[in-house]
Parts: structure tokens; C-alpha cells; sequence
């Protein structure tokens, strides 16, 4: 930042001082111009021709300049056919005259004429009364007295504008090093959590970075959460996996003679395990995400398709808003709808409907069976891992369980009611609703 401020201030002044410079050098050189000019009326308005027809001055000029040799102010008259009519300040030297050229208007340049004494010449043709021979009327002065004023506005434009950028860019280095500043105190706040001095950045900060320390501290508080909760997961799941490792640790102890069919049993209640605590751990992981949306209608079709393929025998019907769409991840919505519809279809009558609902908070969706349904007393426990009510059929008990899970992870809730058109059992899934765009 004041490496680019500098580079600005320093481009910014060297143009205004190159401009600057080309405005007072033009007004000086007018200024000297004009003195020249006004020399050079006076010469005209005393010029006569006389009886010899040669012109002369009818009064002196002011300047006594004109009378001291090679003072650096200089006139002559030159007409053709005629002897120059010099200044004695020229004294032994002439100007070079260019009589064929007829210029009415006054006419200035620069000229090296004279050796190491540059000079400001004018000059104008002029018709003399009484004469028919065009004069050439010209001043002339040397350059030093105007080179000088120039150099020394320019030492004065150069001083005063580098001392100008020199404060210039101390004021924006004490700027950008005080403005900051506060990012200092961020860092060593940061190296005292690291160290475990302290668990958040308490200091008061200036309103720029109060909104990045309030995100900061936000996103130290969503990691702790996650650790919390990956600390309270792998808890859970060692605890689960206990209970099995033991019996076959006992099994094969005690070399029971069910020991295979033990090892079998227990390794699948390891592996439900492992399945469901996996579901959350990536739920967990994925929460949050910005880019964390899905449309619903895609995903039950999608599932419908996949179960309608397992359970040919049973109707699924879907309805409801077909542009709703959930602030979850595309998997984890899949995996709820799909443990929802499957169970459906498993523990239903043949028949399973589903809708689709949004409001401008939630999209909530409605999963319906023609089955025996859950008792209310029972609609509880059945959330729990590993619980079921029919034996009888193929399953682990962790399907409702990842449902809760992950839709609680996503701020979401599922309940268990009954269905009043189907008779069976209604699955109520609410998801936070998003208004981004799926592609």
C-alpha cells in the first residue's frame, strides 16, 4: 500500500510539475518577450529616412544598454541595398539578416549567432514613409537573464515539489501503518489462542475490523462445535464397538463352538455402527458449506426411481412444489430420502406418497404409507440406534437414526405422525429452505 501510494504521488507531482513548469516558463519567456516588443515599437515609431536615403532613429532609445558594447541588448536596421544601421552595442559585430524575408507581424526566435552568448531575437519588416526598400527592424537580447529566471523557478518547482512528496508520502506510510495497525493486535491475539493463552479476540478493535473479529470469533466457536462433536462421535462409536469386540473377545476365549457365527453377528453390529456414525461425520463435515443446496424435487425423484427398482410392487406418488430448494448437501439429502422412502416401502401396504412443501423459512416433506404405522408411545424410541419393531424383515435400525442426525446437523427436524388419507404411518422431514440457484 505505500509502495503504490508513492508510486502515485510520485507520478501525479511529476506531471503537475512538468505542466506547472511549461506554464511559468511560457509566461516568462511572454514577459521577456513583451519588453523586447516594446523596444522594438519605439524603434519603429523613431525610424525615418533621410536625405540621403538612409534611414536613422529621429530620438534615442531609452535603454542605455544600446550605447555599451557587447552588453548583451542589441538593435539594427538592415534594408537592401543599404549599409546595416547597428546599435553601438553591437559594436564590431552585425546580426544576421534574412532582408528577403518580408514578415509584417513581429517574429521571435532563439538564435547562436554570437559564440557563447545565446540570444532572444525579434524582428519586422517595415515600408518607411519617403522609401520604397523594405527594413528589417530587429532586437536582439541574450538568453541569460531569461535562462536564469527559468532555472531558478525550476530549482524552486523541484525543491518545493519533492519536499511536497516527501510529506506526502510520509503522511500516507504513518496512515497505512496506523490504519493497520489493529491487524497487528489481530495476529498476537491469534499467537495467544495458538498458545492457549486465550480462547478469542477480546480487545476492543476500530469499527473497519470489528465485523472480521466477530467472523473470526464466529468461526473459532463453528470449529470448536465440530471438534465437540467429533470428540462426542468417536466417543459414541468406541462405546458402541465395546460391547461387540467383547463378546468376541469371550467367544474366542472361551473357544465356544458358535464362534464364527458370533464373529458374523457382532461384526455386522460393528459395521451399522461404523456406517452410521460415518452418515454424520460427513454431514458434520459438509454443514455449513456456502455453497450447500439442493432441489428437492430432483432428489426424490431420483430416489423414487432407485426404490421403485428394489420394491416393484409398490406405487410411489410424489407431488407438491417442484422448485423448492433445501440449504443441504445434494448426498445428504439423497440419504434422508432415501432411508425415508425405503422404509416406506418396506414396512407400507404397497402404496407410498410423498409431497413436497416450502414456505419462506422451510421446505418440509411429507412421506406417507398404507402400513400398520407406529404407535405414538413407540414413535420415540424408534429414533434410537438399532431399534425396530418388525424383526422379520431385513434391516439395521439405523435408518430413522441418520434421518434425526443429519437433519438436526442442518438445523432441521424429523417427526413421526399419522397419515390421515393412507391410514399408515407419516414421516414429516423440515429442511432449512435455500434461495440460491441449483444448476
Amino acid at each position: 500500500m505505500i509502495g503504490i501510494a508513492a508510486a502515485w504521488i510520485v507520478i501525479l507531482l511529476f506531471g503537475g510539475g512538468f505542466a506547472l513548469d511549461r506554464v511559468l516558463k511560457d509566461a516568462v519567456t511572454r514577459n521577456f518577450d513583451n519588453q523586447l516588443e516594446y523596444v522594438l515599437t519605439a524603434m519603429i515609431a523613431s525610424g525615418e529616412i533621410g536625405p540621403d536615403g538612409e534611414v536613422f532613429l529621429n530620438r534615442p532609445l531609452g535603454d542605455q544598454r544600446f550605447l555599451e558594447p557587447n552588453s548583451g541588448l542589441y538593435w539594427q536596421i538592415s534594408g537592401e541595398g543599404h549599409d546595416d544601421f547597428p546599435s553601438r552595442s553591437l559594436w564590431d559585430r552585425t546580426l544576421v539578416s534574412n532582408i528577403s524575408h518580408d514578415d509584417r507581424e513581429t517574429h521571435f526566435y532563439d538564435s547562436n549567432q554570437f559564440p557563447e552568448e545565446p540570444l532572444r531575437l525579434l524582428e519586422r519588416t517595415i515600408i518607411l514613409p519617403d522609401s520604397d526598400t523594405t527594413w528589417l527592424f530587429q532586437v536582439a537580447q541574450s538568453r541569460d537573464g531569461l535562462d536564469g529566471q527559468i532555472s531558478n523557478i525550476r530549482s524552486i518547482l523541484v525543491n518545493s515539489f519533492l519536499m511536497l512528496a516527501l510529506g506526502l508520502i510520509g503522511m500516507a506510510a504513518l496512515q497505512t501503518l496506523y490504519g493497520l495497525w489493529p491487524l497487528r493486535k489481530i495476529r498476537s491475539a491469534i499467537a495467544a489462542m495458538r498458545t492457549g493463552q486465550q480462547r478469542r479476540v477480546v480487545e476492543p478493535m476500530p469499527n473497519e475490523v470489528t465485523p472480521m473479529v466477530d467472523e473470526l470469533n464466529e468461526l473459532l466457536d463453528h470449529n470448536e462445535k465440530q471438534a465437540e462433536e467429533a470428540r462426542r462421535h468417536a466417543g459414541n462409536l468406541a462405546h458402541a464397538l465395546k460391547t461387540p469386540l467383547t463378546v468376541i473377545m469371550n467367544s474366542a476365549t472361551a473357544k465356544a463352538d458358535d464362534l464364527a457365527d458370533t464373529v458374523i453377528r457382532e461384526a455386522g453390529v460393528m459395521r451399522r455402527q461404523v456406517d452410521h456414525h460415518l452418515a454424520r461425520a460427513r454431514a458434520v463435515g459438509r454443514r455449513g458449506h456456502a455453497h450447500s443446496r439442493a432441489k428437492v424435487w430432483q432428489s426424490v425423484q431420483a430416489v423414487e426411481r432407485a426404490v421403485g427398482r428394489l420394491y416393484a410392487h409398490v406405487r410411489i406418488d410424489i407431488d407438491g412444489d417442484k422448485e423448492a430448494v433445501a440449504s443441504v448437501e445434494r448426498q445428504d439429502l439423497d440419504e434422508m430420502i432415501g432411508n425415508l422412502v425405503e422404509n416406506a416401502a418396506k414396512y407400507g401396504g404397497g402404496s407410498v406418497f410423498v409431497t413436497v412443501e416450502s414456505d419462506e423459512q422451510f421446505v418440509e416433506l411429507q412421506i406417507e404409507d398404507d402400513g400398520r404405522g407406529i404407535p405414538e408411545k413407540e414413535r420415540q424410541r424408534i429414533f434410537d440406534r438399532g431399534a425396530r419393531l418388525d424383526s422379520g424383515k431385513p434391516g439395521t435400525g439405523l435408518g430413522l437414526a441418520i434421518v434425526r442426525d443429519v437433519a438436526e446437523i442442518y438445523d432441521g427436524s424429523v417427526s413421526l405422525e399419522e397419515s390421515e388419507d393412507l391410514g399408515g404411518l407419516l414421516v414429516r422431514l423440515r429442511l432449512p429452505r435455500s434461495e440460491g440457484q441449483v444448476a
